[in-house]
């Protein structure tokens, strides 16, 4: 039976700024990733998100970002290597300490938005986050963009990794992302990303936005919990494929449940 992982972006209201509805999500999902505070998320909603994917049996993820509130980590950064290695220590470990509590663990890495995007190519970067998942957890798994060189990189360096599709974006012939800057980039219908994702689980090939076939092969799909209408467009994908036989599963297991 074909099997695939559905994750999606959680944890990232901030105050009084609500983003996503994160209860629904998380019954539709199988792993979720979290934000550690750099590009959204504060402590109590961050700790709220971890008890409910306890609570649901999702497995967690560290969101890690640029430290970039205001742009939402969407922002490109150039940031010294000491910098960075920290700063995803730093962000992986709060995150750890907060799982702890919630009565579960961390058991991957997901970069963020201009972060994962600049990883996938940027060999120094990549590395640099590479380089703090080894010193903080070498047993996390790393989660990257399917066929991007981040991937062999860090498959080298001794880490294990998930190559990942996203349900609700737009590709390039290439197989990159569109940018979001440009018009078409996310997509919103319901079925029609149901059925393109579908297609890329038994056949390995999504659409492209110039209407061509590019090959993607991933172990997970990410439906991205801060666009409109989130959860419907989740539960319609898991639904379509679900019906199609194939089983939802996250590729890191979820941390057996403990008293909080």
């Amino acid at each position: 039976m074909a099997e695939i992982d559905l994750n999606s972006d959680l944890g990232e209201s901030l105050g009084a700024w609500r983003m996503g509805d994160d209860e629904a999500m998380l019954a539709v999902v199988s792993s979720a990733n979290v934000a550690c505070g750099f590009h959204a998320g504060d402590p109590a909603g961050i700790l709220s998100t971890l008890k409910a994917a306890r609570a649901n049996g999702v497995t967690v993820g560290a969101h890690v970002s640029y430290p970039d509130l205001t742009g939402f980590g969407r922002r490109n950064m150039d940031v010294a290597s000491a910098d960075l290695v920290a700063d995803i220590i730093y962000q992986i470990g709060a995150l750890k300490g907060l799982a702890a509590a919630a009565g579960t663990e961390v058991r991957y890495v997901k970069p963020h938005g201009a972060l994962y995007n600049t990883i996938a190519h940027d060999a120094r970067q990549g590395n640099d986050v590479i380089t703090a998942i080894l010193e903080i957890d070498p047993s996390l798994v790393l989660v990257g963009l399917a066929g991007a060189p981040l991937l062999t990189l860090a498959q080298e360096r001794g880490l294990r990794v998930v190559a990942e599709a996203f349900a609700d974006r737009a590709y390039t012939p290439q197989g990159a992302l569109v940018s979001r800057r440009e018009k078409g980039a996310v997509l919103h219908d319901p079925k029609a990303v149901a059925q393109r994702m579908l297609r890329l689980v038994q056949e390995g090939v999504v659409e492209a936005i110039d209407g061509s076939l590019t090959r993607v092969q991933a172990d997970s799909i990410c439906v991205h919990g801060d666009s409109p209408g989130a959860v419907d467009m989740a539960r319609a994908l898991r639904t379509q494929l679900e019906q199609a036989g194939v089983s939802i599963r996250p590729f890191a297991a979820a941390a057996p449940l403990q008293s909080a």
